[in-house]
């Protein structure tokens, strides 16, 4: 998620829910019963293939000044089954030179032959065959062809900002600060913008590409490089080879000064030798690793979890500017944004672990077995997403898979206070729509409660035979059920049913009764059944009494139902749910002393955080047991809850402070995360008095930005002696949280030198950070005079017009409103709304557009 800023109150907190961005949403306790249903659009059914794509074979040379792709397209087909005289082959925006029918004589010399076609709406090449082909027929035809993405119509969602299929940034060279690249994003259906195929997800082809650039650039594509020629004129061309079969969206080049970096994996019994490499930024060529270098033992990982070898011929991931989407699994050769590239010391905060194993999984979930139409998207993604949690689970243990699961789900919580849909849609109005929480968070913990329904043996064997039987083909929703039936020997169509092709989610309220002997629970089930199904829930409940636990395996499958269990006197504690499996709301009343035992008595993430963050009012430390709770939580085995409970302290000042604050102060120097030393920096600083300055001067010698930067933040709030020489130490930090710490020190100060170290900041700054530093630019400019934020004006026009990130053009048009009574930028702001053709931005505009 786009990280919010804390340090002035005028910016807006827009929370976006993607599932391409790591960070999550918290989710209210709505009741979402009420939610509206979206499944109006028409059926969408899976494409027709009159014709099979065999293998493509392309020759590509670029014009970098008009932003053109020049090719040579070889394809070769079969009819699927129905004779065929007439082929459409899908190519948008195309120039079309001429389209040939290719016959290798007995000589070896390729013939080719004219042949008629139409491409009246620059979609589809309608070519009309010499005869009618049977299936027993191959062809092969040539279509020589000039293609132009950057002059087609922009297109768009909300999950893949732009549709244009190939990309060439900073085309001219006119950013200094910035790398010329090409790269390709073919998915939806965008790769027939560069050259032409038959765009969609159950076909499957093999492919050859050449690659023809200036010798100074390199070169990426699926599978392996076979050969690099260096031509006559100096340019170079590459030869790129898959010879395993996949769909059309997952082609990819990518053309720029990168380092490579090459790791490997040793063959096993099942596959030979693999290569593992990665492409950076020069800058970074010495932090790959770092970034990357769990990819080997990821690969393994799934291997093994998975019960089918990485088959494919390479697995290589590159890191490119201004990408219009988080990642995309693009088969052998996965892209990335540039957020991934981190140094050293930003690694310290977190890695990119999460999108580079959800990235890695799709080659088998997506790739090797793919969803045969978007409407079965799920198939894939659902499955990439729980390959994060399953990642966790092995590599960080299973705490923070469980909260890496909280997030998720909340987030599905979240997206369905505006829509609830089936899991697999076949009436979606625009295949983008696919791309949400509910495909992916939803989908991810549908799957782990199909885990702990049947158990982990019989959910990995499932897994193992879906994968082997759909092997280089496509499936559907009904291929994944029957695979759980048989490995299982159940009907499991009331799982598939409840879950994937019915909406919403269960709301359930749980009442407890105890009477001598015996405890009852009452489960109701609130959902809208006139929407949502009234779900049969297998599920765990665990009692504890006398400080013992007894679980019980239960089924809710009413909307009213009753469970009695007998207990020697009144339970210390009963959880519903117990593992935490069910996709939904759970609304059980605990109070203080249940919350507390639960606390200490549990060792599962779900319950602790529950523990922690119901009793985090501050009314609540007034009671010795819950603060020392608290107190105890600070020092827990978990990161997370450590530094929530830090949290919690924040702006306290009642009974045991002194002890509070020594602990909180520890956390702050010695913690081992480093999240939680910023955590108790922040609430240090929460207490306003001067008395932890030495601290904060002393943690800007952290290993850790973060850290730095609240440190930073802290100290010079103070506005001690030496906060000038503090300033200047850090404000050329190649760290955009440190710098945007100095800025929002120099904000305050009207001196109008510091308006050139802003602009400077901005035009190197990358994306991810220039939103927040937007908003304290914003907070000088309203300090400064008026021929000062004049002069700004241009600048953040050009800026909230132009800028390839949407939150960065959102963020300029937010610090104009601020500028609203110079003449000009009230009708500058709605042209600029208007003008907006991202479908995130203009929503965010419209909510926001009096602000």
């Amino acid at each position: 998620m786009l990280k919010i800023i804390r340090y002035i109150g005028f910016v807006l907190l827009i929370f976006i829910s993607s599932p391409w961005v790591l960070g999550q949403n918290r989710a209210g306790d709505a009741d979402k019963k009420n939610a509206p249903l979206t499944v109006n659009g028409p059926y969408n059914a899976t494409r027709t293939l009159p014709h099979d794509l065999l293998h493509t074979k392309l020759d590509l040379s670029f014009d970098w000044v008009r932003q053109w792709v020049h090719g040579i397209a070889r394809l070769r087909f079969k009819p699927h089954f129905y004779p065929q005289n007439t082929l459409d082959v899908d190519a948008k925006g195309f120039e079309i030179k001429g389209v040939f029918l290719l016959d290798t004589l007995k000589t070896g010399e390729t013939v080719f032959d004219t042949l008629n076609y139409t491409y009246n709406d620059r979609q589809k090449i309608h070519v009309l065959l010499p005869r009618t082909y049977t299936r027993a027929d191959t062809f092969d035809i040539q279509i020589v062809y000039t293609a132009k993405p950057n002059e087609r119509p922009l297109g768009g969602s909300a999950a893949i900002s732009q549709d244009k299929g190939l990309y060439f940034i900073n085309h001219d060279g006119a950013e200094p600060n910035k790398p010329r690249q090409i790269w390709t994003q073919g998915e939806t259906e965008a790769n027939s913008c560069w050259f032409p195929t038959i765009d969609t997800p159950n076909e499957k082809m093999t492919q050859e590409i050449y690659l023809t650039v200036e010798n100074k650039y390199r070169t990426l594509s699926n599978g392996k490089l076979i050969s690099s020629t260096v031509n006559q004129d100096s340019s170079r061309t590459d030869y790129w080879r898959q010879t395993l079969p996949h769909s059309p969206y997952l082609a990819m080049i990518a053309v720029g000064d990168f380092a490579y970096v090459r790791d490997s994996l040793a063959a096993t019994p099942e596959r030979g030798p693999l290569e593992v490499s990665y492409y950076v930024e020069p800058a970074y060529e010495k932090d790959a690793r770092a970034i990357f270098g769990r990819t080997p033992a990821m690969v393994e990982f799934f291997e093994k979890k998975f019960g089918v070898p990485y088959v494919w011929e390479k697995y290589s991931q590159i890191a490119v500017r201004d990408f219009v989407t988080g990642a995309m699994e693009n088969t052998t050769a996965t892209v990335h944004g540039e957020t991934v590239q981190m140094d050293g010391r930003q690694l310290v905060d977190g890695n990119s672990d999460d999108v580079i194993s959800h990235e890695l999984s799709h080659h088998w979930f997506g790739n090797l077995t793919t969803a045969e139409s978007w409407a079965n998207l799920p198939l894939n993604e659902a499955f990439a997403t729980y390959a994060e949690y399953l990642w966790r689970e092995h590599n960080e243990g299973v705490y923070s898979a469980d909260m890496h699961g909280l997030d998720d789900l909340n987030q599905y919580i979240a997206e369905s206070e505006t829509k609830q849909e089936p899991l697999i849609r076949y009436r979606y109005t625009d295949r983008e729509q696919m791309f949400d929480s509910h495909s992916y968070a939803k989908g991810g913990r549908v799957l782990h409660l199909l885990r702990r329904t049947i158990g982990d043996d019989a959910f990995f064997e499932s897994l193992t035979l879906y994968l082997k039987r759909h092997r280089f083909k496509t499936a559907e929703l009904s291929d994944l059920r029957e695979a759980f039936e048989e490995v299982t020997g159940e009907d499991l169509n009331w799982f598939f049913d409840q879950w994937f092709l019915k909406p919403g989610h269960p709301v359930i309220k749980i009442e407890k009764e105890y009477r001598q002997g015996g405890v009852q629970l009452t489960v109701i089930q609130q959902q809208d059944s006139t929407k949502t199904p009234i779900y049969r829930l297998p599920v765990k409940v665990d009692l504890w009494v006398k400080g013992q636990k007894k679980s019980y395996e239960v089924v809710v499958d009413k909307a009213r139902q009753v469970l009695n269990f007998t207990v020697e006197q009144r339970p210390d504690l009963i959880v519903f749910d117990a593992d935490h499996r069910i996709v939904g709301t759970v609304e059980q009343e605990k109070n203080k002393a249940e919350l507390l035992f639960q606390f200490y008595h549990t060792d599962n993430y779900r319950d602790k955080y529950e523990s922690i963050t119901r009793l985090e009012d501050k009314s609540n430390l007034i009671d010795s047991t819950v603060r020392h709770m608290m107190m105890d939580a600070m020092q827990d085995k978990f990161w997370k809850i450590r530094q929530v409970a830090v949290g919690n302290f924040a702006e306290y000042d009642g009974q045991e402070f002194a002890e509070v604050e020594r602990i909180v102060q520890s956390k702050a120097r010695n913690d081992e995360r480093s999240l939680v030393r910023q955590e108790g920096i922040n609430t240090l600083a929460s207490y306003a008095d001067n008395v932890n300055d030495p601290l904060f001067r002393e943690a800007l010698n952290d290993t850790s930005y973060a850290v730095v930067s609240s440190a930073l933040d802290s100290y010079l709030l103070s506005k001690p002696g030496d906060a000038n020489e503090i300033a200047a130490r850090f404000e050329n930090v190649p760290n955009g949280d440190i710098v945007t710490a100095v800025a929002n020190y120099y904000a305050n100060s009207t001196d109008t030198s510091r308006y050139s170290w802003f602009i400077n900041k901005m035009n190197t700054m990358k994306s991810q950070d220039l939103y927040n530093f937007l908003q304290v630019f914003g907070k000088y400019l309203i300090r400064s005079g008026s021929d000062t934020q004049r002069q700004a004006i241009p600048m953040l026009e050009v800026m909230a017009r132009t800028s390839p990130a949407y939150f960065v053009r959102f963020g300029a048009y937010q610090v104009l409103g601020l500028l609203q009574d110079i003449e000009g930028v009230k009708s500058m702001r709605k042209d600029i709304r208007l003008s907006e053709r991202d479908p995130k931005l203009k929503e965010m505009y419209e909510q926001f557009k009096d602000f």
